[in-house]
């Protein structure tokens, strides 16, 4: 399964997320899904939040656009970013 995959005018990224970091990074591609590390604990929504403004950063986008779409409780999530090309994330996110 791919890291990117388009959906209409958004794409969906498959996620590994680590809460409690000791700062915000995307870390790279592990497996089939994108590592984001956050300085944020995983506790009401805290990390998920911050996993949403990190990538909205990385992608130019405002953090409203970036949404978890499913593993709100787990570390490996989907996100959806609205508007964006699959090129564009690609390149923006460093994913081959």
């Amino acid at each position: 399964m791919a890291v990117l995959t388009a959906d209409n005018s958004d794409v969906l990224i498959r996620l590994k997320v680590v809460p409690g970091s000791s700062r915000d990074a995307l870390a790279g591609v592990l497996g089939d899904r994108l590592k984001v590390k956050v300085a944020a604990a995983p506790e009401a929504g805290k990390a998920n939040a911050a996993v949403c403004e990190l990538l909205a950063r990385a992608l130019g986008l405002k953090p409203r656009d970036v949404t978890i779409e499913s593993g709100q409780t787990s570390p490996e999530k989907t996100a959806r970013a609205r508007g964006v090309l699959i090129e564009t994330a690609a390149s923006k996110l460093s994913i081959r």
